[in-house]
């Protein structure tokens, strides 16, 4: 648990040094979503939330995660921008990524050392500081509430297709 929660908080905060250099974001993206990846080498899927199994209904659960998170940005007056297509293709690896990670392997992890509610809190708490250098300090709150709200889909539904859909989601139009 501990080792997981070095190696993806490394692999976070490199990809935010990574992003500040001309032209790394997109690369910085892409690689940082497949690093973030190899963090669930050796899970089981089942252990993971991953399989095929009620998967329409999965699906039809992380759109409707995906307009939860979406609201704070639909009371914003201007309209939401459009990425570039690079951009488009790195904030998807990376959001998979992050779940992967964060709502799988760590929450995985912790799941093992303390049950259901070490795993919603500690995975939360290491989503929130491994966004502490590419966030604001004033949208913090904001990351630890989508964190908080996708750990509790985790846990409730065993699932994480939910998670990843809603963050693509998320990723592509904030």
């Amino acid at each position: 648990m501990i080792a997981i929660t070095a190696y993806v908080l490394a692999v976070q905060w490199t990809r935010v040094l990574a992003m500040g250099r001309p032209g790394g974001a997109a690369p910085a993206l892409i690689l940082g979503g497949a690093a973030l990846m190899a963090a669930a080498i050796g899970w089981p899927l089942s252990s993971l939330g991953l399989g095929t199994s009620r998967l329409a209904l999965r699906i039809l659960g992380g759109l409707a995660l995906g307009a939860v998170l979406l609201l704070p940005a639909a009371v914003r007056a201007s309209a939401a921008p459009v990425l570039p297509a690079g951009l488009a293709v790195a904030a998807i690896a990376i959001s998979i990524g992050e779940e992967v990670a964060f709502r799988g392997a760590l929450y995985a992890a912790l799941e093992r050392l303390g049950g259901a509610p070490v795993a919603i809190i500690g995975s939360t708490a290491v989503w929130t500081a491994a966004h502490a250098f590419s966030h604001p300090p004033e949208f913090l709150g904001a990351v630890a509430a989508a964190g908080l709200l996708l750990a509790l889909w985790r846990w409730a539904c065993r699932d994480l297709v939910g998670p990843i859909i809603a963050h693509v989601i998320a990723d592509l139009m904030l």
